[in-house]
């Protein structure tokens, strides 16, 4: 697919509409694909059987601003527990099911949104049938994920290692089962800790189907590395137009995974943004004391649902000419800042006033 040339406001409109065509499924209340917003998702870190203390984690990642939530469904403890966490549960919960086609009943049963299942891994026909029925009934959509790590024997044997045809053709043998039952309401996942294989496998399957895709670097890794790779993959493909849904899956707290993943998104203008601080990477004409700046103000407007956008800047090159271009800047240098507001110059302030003028200033900031 290729990427049109962004040489004006134009361009950009049509690299944003320049999304991949695919079928649309229901998550809950929340649409993925058919040119619905792209969706975030997380995945709970704490055990299932826990209700109160996974719905905890739930209440997190919402206040991050999750759109869908998965949880494993791995013992009986988990199966019991579902119906408490679907109903306590702001957001769409989904059931992660490996092997056990009990869980997914169960799961089904409690109310989730949807059910991450390769149906080829759960046994006979009969219980593929049980399965795909409940789901078809209930409106449920699945989520088929293959992994570079979890290939069928056989296919790895045909293709000697994993690849991006082999993703594909893992993929596609479950969803050949899906079909085969008159079930197609489907998400697929081709996810590798590779980002190139990830790339790779997802152009393809989003060159031979129209089924909507859920994008992810598979166990990408701590914060630090796992957010570069997760960018890079993830970026990459929304870039091109593919992806529907996404999850950074890091060694971390699940909230941070949402952090990343809508930042992922405002970076390619495929999310409205909240409050973006933007502030300059720092030199020897530093004269104020810019990194506690940035991390005080960024921890206390994080929860700000305002699309605003605040310069900070630590030095007279730069400084004023980014300031201005901000709804809210500040141009600063010697201990002393300069306010802007929509470029207009407002007061100098003295650096110890910068957080608490600019929480203020954000606060009554009214989005055009």
């Amino acid at each position: 697919m290729e990427l049109p040339i962004l040489t004006a406001q134009t361009g950009l409109d049509s690299f944003i509409d320049n999304r991949r065509k695919s079928r649309q499924v229901m998550v809950g209340d929340i649409a993925i694909g058919g040119g619905a917003p792209v969706s975030v998702q997380s995945m709970t870190k704490t055990k299932t059987g826990d209700a109160k203390a996974t719905l905890e984690q739930i209440r997190r990642v919402e206040e991050a601003g999750c759109d869908i939530i998965r949880v494993t469904v791995n013992d009986w403890e988990a199966a019991e527990a579902m119906k408490e966490i679907v109903k306590g549960s702001k957001i769409p919960v989904v059931a992660d099911i490996h092997f056990n086609h009990i869980f997914a009943i169960k799961a089904l049963e409690a109310g989730v949104a949807k059910v991450r299942l390769n149906p080829g891994n759960i046994g006979s026909i009969e219980r593929i049938h049980q399965v795909l029925s409940l789901a078809k009934e209930r409106r449920v959509p699945i989520r088929i994920g293959v992994n570079s790590g979890s290939l069928e024997k056989d296919i790895l044997e045909k293709h000697g290692y994993p690849t991006a045809e082999a993703l594909f053709e893992s993929a596609m043998r479950h969803v050949d089962i899906c079909e085969d039952f008159g079930f197609s309401d489907i998400v697929i996942s081709v996810k590798s800790t590779d980002v190139r294989l990830m790339i790779a496998a997802y152009r393809l399957i989003a060159e031979r189907t129209d089924y909507p895709l859920h994008l992810g670097v598979t166990e990408a890794g701590t914060m630090r590395v796992g957010t570069i790779k997760s960018s890079v993959g993830i970026g990459t493909l929304l870039a091109e137009g593919i992806g529907d849904t996404i999850r950074v899956s890091l060694t971390d707290e699940p909230e941070r995974e949402v952090e990343v993943g809508k930042e992922i998104l405002r970076s390619l203008s495929l999310a409205s943004r909240n409050v973006e601080i933007i502030a300059c990477p720092t030199c020897g004409r530093l004269e104020i004391d810019l990194f506690k700046i940035c991390d005080e103000l960024e921890r206390a407007t994080n929860h700000l649902k305002k699309p605003v956008k605040v310069a900070i800047l630590g030095c007279v090159v730069n400084g004023p000419g980014e300031a201005a271009d901000a709804d809210i800047g500040i141009a600063a240098g010697q201990g002393v800042g300069i306010l802007y507001r929509k470029g207009v110059v407002v007061r100098r302030i003295k650096e110890s006033e910068i957080v608490p003028v600019l929480i203020e200033e954000i606060t009554n900031f009214q989005p055009e």
